[in-house]
């Protein structure tokens, strides 16, 4: 286990469940394509480069942080890039696009071994790096790698919302695909703290789509596995997931915590899960595309409910969205759920 140091006091507070008035902020996708300074970096550069060269990527990840005063800042990447160090070779046009799809058992001959693959995914840890020396002092910093599940379906159909019967039928396949991925995840994981993340989240697009059974293979398991290899320095975010998919989740021992989307109570799932870790969630990321006195009235029903419980009882919130900020969301709505959010709490 890497010894981590925590920037962030409410962050801090909120991984070890101590009580406290005001929830750390931040939100998935909260450096990306609504938010001016990153559409600027855009002009000038590629996708790939902003990821991939470690000071553009600490730039872009610094720009909201500045900008909104966010309490945590995220590594800027792409979850498919263990992929690519595989050697599906990968392109944005203006979507990911891989060379190849793995389709047969056959197919998984084409991959790298962990060990060769691990070498295309070094320039995140320099990223990281670069990303902790520009930040503020007192900002906190997760890493992120994508869920196996969700890896599979883009190594195997191409997208996380497609028809995953193939995947879902072929359990000899995927243990197959997850003996090479897993192992290059750890090392992935492994870099990232070593670079200096306090934490790492794994987001997991398309493990909503299982059902008990099969998250309990395909997600519940590997994560289960990381989570023991870096106890508390692991938090998950599975999209569109379940009642189930959480409990099954908040059972992974050494978990840090997760994070659930805008169709769970926040109130309900602190009161259910908060003795397992962190919460993070889970704000309506449209409701910011309102008008501003709609807005307003909308933070308010969502935060006063909260508010009701004691500090306590709602140790371990992480205030953000149930999903990642969307493209073309006003920059003044996200300054408005920041400064209410703080606003109420400090009451």
């Amino acid at each position: 286990m890497i010894t981590t140091t925590f920037r962030n006091e409410r962050f801090a507070n909120a991984l070890n469940l101590v009580p406290q008035k005001i929830p750390p902020i931040w939100f998935m996708r909260q450096a990306g394509r609504y938010h001016s300074h990153y559409r600027k970096l855009k002009e000038i550069y590629s996708f790939m480069d902003l990821c991939k060269q470690p000071e553009l990527a600490a730039e872009v990840a610094l720009g909201p942080v500045q900008e909104f005063g966010f309490d945590v800042s995220i590594l800027f990447s792409d979850l498919l890039f263990p992929l690519e160090a595989l050697g599906m070779g990968l392109t944005y046009d203006p979507g990911p696009k891989l060379s190849f799809s793995l389709t047969s058992e056959k197919d998984l001959l084409k991959l790298k071994t962990p060990e060769e693959a691990i070498e295309g995914l070094k320039f995140q840890k320099e990223a990281v790096i670069r990303t902790r020396e520009v930040l503020p002092k007192d900002v906190s910093l997760i890493g992120f790698v994508g869920g196996p599940f969700t890896l599979m379906t883009y190594a195997s159909i191409g997208k996380h919302d497609g028809n995953l019967s193939f995947i879902k039928t072929n359990q000899n396949f995927v243990d197959q695909f997850y003996s090479i991925l897993v192992p290059l995840l750890k090392q992935n994981i492994e870099l990232q703290l070593q670079g200096g993340a306090e934490v790492v989240m794994i987001f997991d697009t398309a493990a909503g789509m299982l059902d008990p059974y099969n998250f309990q293979r395909y997600v519940a398991r590997p994560i289960s596995e990381l989570a023991k290899l870096y106890p508390k320095q692991i938090g998950y975010y599975a999209k569109n997931s379940t009642e189930e998919h959480v409990r099954q989740i908040s059972e992974i021992p050494g978990l840090a915590g997760f994070g659930v989307d805008h169709r769970f109570s926040i109130k309900q799932t602190l009161k259910d899960f908060g003795a397992y870790g962190f919460i993070q969630g889970n704000f309506d990321q449209e409701l910011l595309f309102a008008d501003p006195s709609v807005l307003k009235q909308k933070i308010k029903e969502y935060l006063l409910p909260i508010k009701d419980l004691s500090p306590d009882e709602r140790k371990g919130w992480v205030a953000g969205l149930g999903h990642g900020v969307l493209q073309f969301t006003p920059e003044t709505s996200v300054h408005m759920l920041i400064e209410e959010t703080r606003k109420v709490f400090s009451e």
